[in-house]
């Protein structure tokens, strides 16, 4: 079964009973139109229902098919990708790619053939001689505070990558990264987290949109949940955007109110 349910009238429907397509993925995970000064921060997350964000420290074992089609549609449609030091460590994070099926869109919309990866780390504590840094179609950025290690600063700039800061001691201040990289033209931005990352946008009050794919599986244990770190004093609500079904996954979509 293949459904989506449109819960706004920006949503279009996608006929059931056929693979959805990646034009129809794009329409329907499509980003708002941006004002002049304007940017738009959305998270993509898998969860089980028992609440783990990740199976052995890893999000893929809780994933689909149709989910790693949504997640790559999802970084298609970005001019930015933001993640956490532990997740490039933990996933093997490699470098966007250009994707033929979604060029013509991406001209149109005034994107860069990948979107760019932004690595956030107060320690910088990172592999270099990855070809995260030494190889992306387009230059990975580290995000890190004024006060992080000098030595690995210049490792990170040697190695090709341009070091953003952004905060005022070692670590990075979620607002102002999200400002960083909206000033340098990433307007269309997406974290795939780790739970720590999402946890400190989520208190910072700076994130739009949640795309949270339920996944049919119970794991027990102590895994980390999607969002972690700082407590919020009032629990933020969301409004649900949109929702798709597919063999007992449920992928949605929630905006800030």
């Amino acid at each position: 079964m293949r459904r989506l349910f449109p819960v706004t009238d920006q949503t279009p429907p996608v006929p059931g009973d056929h693979p959805w397509s990646l034009d129809e993925l794009a329409e329907a995970y499509a980003y708002p139109a941006l004002g002049a000064g304007e940017h738009w921060l959305r998270a993509n997350m898998v969860s089980s229902l028992d609440g783990a964000g990740q199976h052995d420290g890893r999000s893929q074992p809780l994933s689909s098919e149709t989910d790693m089609r949504i997640f790559g549609t999802l970084r298609a449609l970005a001019d930015v990708v933001v993640v956490g030091a532990e997740t490039v460590r933990q996933e093997g994070y490699r470098p966007a790619r250009a994707r033929e099926d979604f060029a013509a869109r991406r001209a149109a919309a005034g994107q860069g053939p990948a979107p760019v990866i932004a690595v956030v780390t107060a320690s910088l504590d990172l592999d270099f001689a990855l070809p995260l840094f030494t190889a992306p179609l387009v230059p990975t950025l580290v995000l890190t505070g004024a006060a992080a290690p000098a030595d690995r600063v210049a490792a990170a700039a040697a190695s090709g990558a341009e070091v953003v800061v952004a905060g005022e001691g070692a670590g990075v201040d979620p607002a102002r990264a999200v400002r960083e990289l909206a000033d340098r033209g990433l307007r269309r931005q997406l974290t795939e987290g780790g739970p720590r990352l999402l946890g400190q946008f989520v208190a910072a009050g700076v994130l739009d949109e949640l795309c949270l794919s339920v996944s049919p599986t119970l794991t027990a244990g102590d895994a980390q949940r999607i969002a972690g770190g700082p407590r919020v004093d009032v629990p933020h609500r969301l409004a649900l955007a949109s929702l798709l079904e597919e063999a007992g996954f449920l992928y949605t979509r929630y905006r800030r109110i």
